[in-house]
């Protein structure tokens, strides 16, 4: 019997997986799994994905939103579609670029090839334009990374145990941090 799969990939927690299910089932899919986890992940931890490759057979059909769910380079679309056809399986896009089912083998190598390629390029891209608007945030004082879970208050307290000779531990217990962030904070302090 053959089933139509259905796959979909979010890069972030903070994008919704919604859109690309609803679209894989109205494609039809019997059996949708989808895996939250960058593109340019190892396929070995993506579970659903792995998987889905294992159960999947001959005749059987996998629908993906865009080829860049199975990855973000050229070389890694090229490696798992070939795998894929290999074993007997049917790929179709729903973006309409990718149609195994009518297409030759040469087109689709072909077809797999510039739309890595593209892939790989809106990558790069993406990665050089945060890279810029981070530079441009950093020479405007904007400050980066988490948050400080103390306060200058706090630092001054740390500074008085210490000099008091208060061990770590104790200073941690009193101000209900951990042992390692008063070590920390007494470094960069130079206390």
């Amino acid at each position: 019997m053959i089933t139509i799969f259905g796959y979909w990939r979010c890069s972030t927690d903070a994008q919704d997986q919604e859109r690309q299910i609803r679209a894989l089932s109205d494609a039809g899919c019997e059996k949708i799994v989808g895996d939250k986890i960058t593109g340019t992940s190892n396929y070995g931890d993506r579970k659903a994905l792995s998987k889905l490759l294992d159960d999947i057979k001959e005749g059987d059909l996998l629908i993906l939103d865009e080829l860049n769910r199975l990855g973000r380079t050229m070389v890694t679309m090229l490696v798992e579609v070939n795998r894929l056809l290999e074993k007997g399986v049917r790929i179709r896009t729903l973006d309409g670029r990718l149609d195994t089912t009518t297409m030759p083998s040469e087109i689709i190598n072909l077809i797999v090839g510039v739309m890595g390629y593209a892939a790989e390029m809106e990558l790069k891209n993406i990665k050089r334009r945060t890279a810029e608007g981070r530079a441009v945030a950093l020479s405007r004082g904007v400050k980066m990374g988490r948050k400080r879970s103390y306060s200058h208050h706090q630092l001054e307290e740390i500074r008085v145990m210490r000099g008091s000779q208060r061990g770590y531990g104790s200073i941690a217990k009193s101000l209900g941090m951990s042992k390692s962030t008063v070590q920390r904070l007494c470094v960069r302090a130079g206390i």
